[in-house]
């Protein structure tokens, strides 16, 4: 569980990802160990997963976001996570229930690099079907902040 001052930290670095430690304990009003070791808590208990940059696909030239849902062979989980892990259009991938085994986020630069990608995808023979949809526009960014305000609660 994460408390107040908890929720104050990753709000603060969420929005201010280049603060350092010192000017975060000026603006939290808290000494400069207690928000280090917060900071420490939470990535070691994996609540907080990294400081990298968020970086966005569409700048990058990945104007085109797609879902890809994919059917594949009993017992080929694996064989099929590092088939998709060589594919760098592949954002992420889960498990699901319902209709196919597998759903990733992929991306590409347009509509004929997304049959490429497609092509990738379904080039392992443990891959037995896929359908996609694209995505026209978000509608809701990923975000996490929401979430972190309540789970304090």
């Amino acid at each position: 569980m994460i408390d107040p001052l908890d929720v104050r930290i990753i709000e603060l670095f969420t929005e201010q990802p280049r603060i350092g430690v010192l000017e975060a304990s000026r603006q939290l009003n808290v000494a400069r160990g207690t928000v280090q070791s917060r900071l420490d808590k939470l990535v070691a208990t994996g609540v907080i997963r990294s400081f990298a940059p968020a970086v966005d696909h569409a700048a990058l030239g990945f104007r085109v976001t797609a879902f890809a849902f994919l059917d594949i062979r009993q017992g080929a989980r694996g064989a099929v996570a590092e088939h998709l892990d060589r594919i760098p259009e592949v954002l992420e991938a889960h498990t699901i229930t319902g209709q196919g085994d597998l759903i990733c986020r992929i991306v590409a630069r347009d509509n004929d690099d997304l049959q490429r990608v497609i092509d990738d995808l379904v080039g392992d023979t443990n891959v037995v079907r896929i359908s996609t949809v694209i995505a026209l526009a978000d509608v809701v960014e990923p975000r996490i902040l929401p979430l972190v305000r309540t789970a304090e609660q």
